[in-house]
């Protein structure tokens, strides 16, 4: 899988978590505390996330990171 192909899985996935539990872009950044910036930059594909970030994000949405990467199907 090219990394295209997971960076635009990642988005998907991303704003779909975020959007199943009804959360803003600020909301979600002050829940994980990551910046708001960062969260935009990710679901605009502008910006790639490090590990630590995907690590935060799938504990948060209580996900593997293969999932919110598109590696996986399975949460």
């Amino acid at each position: 899988m090219c990394n295209n192909t997971v960076m635009e899985e990642f988005v998907k996935r991303l704003k779909e978590l975020r959007k199943e539990k009804g959360l803003t872009q600020l909301q979600l950044a002050n829940a994980t505390k990551i910046s708001v910036s960062a969260i935009s930059s990710w679901e605009n594909n502008t910006r790639i996330p490090n590990a630590i970030a995907i690590i935060t994000l799938a504990k948060f949405f209580e996900v593997t990171t293969d999932y919110l990467l598109g590696v996986s199907d399975i949460y």
